[in-house]
């Protein structure tokens, strides 16, 4: 499963629903292709759970701004459009998988006590 690739025009809309991390980097950027596999294997991991897509922010300099991306590879999670959390800088993937785990756990039990409390 190949992370989903984001542009200014389709961003909005990929990221509107549920949990999506979003990965800013540029061909040029030695940490960025150092994390790409680890990324590309994440989308694989969460498949179904959380959406992963990359922004190239040479192409896409509207999105970068918008969520003053200064640094990359910044990785911004998001929850229904808006950024939950951010990770500036290569990290192992267990410190992702600990993000995205972090999230997934909380939207459960979010979505538990909704359901016990409507019954």
């Amino acid at each position: 499963m190949k992370p989903l690739e984001l542009t200014d025009s389709n961003f909005n809309d990929e990221i509107s629903s549920g949990l999506t991390l979003v990965d800013f980097w540029a061909p040029w950027c030695g940490p960025c292709r150092i994390i790409g596999p680890m990324v590309e294997e994440l989308a694989g991991q969460y498949e179904g759970r959380v959406k992963i897509g990359k922004v190239n922010v040479d192409e896409n300099p509207k999105t970068q701004g918008q969520y003053r991306v200064m640094s990359i590879p910044t990785l911004i999670l998001f929850k229904d459009g808006q950024p939950v959390e951010g990770v500036v800088g290569a990290q192992p993937k267990r410190a992702f998988e600990t993000l995205l785990n972090k999230h997934l756990s909380a939207d459960a039990a979010s979505t538990e006590s909704k359901t016990v409390s409507a019954s």
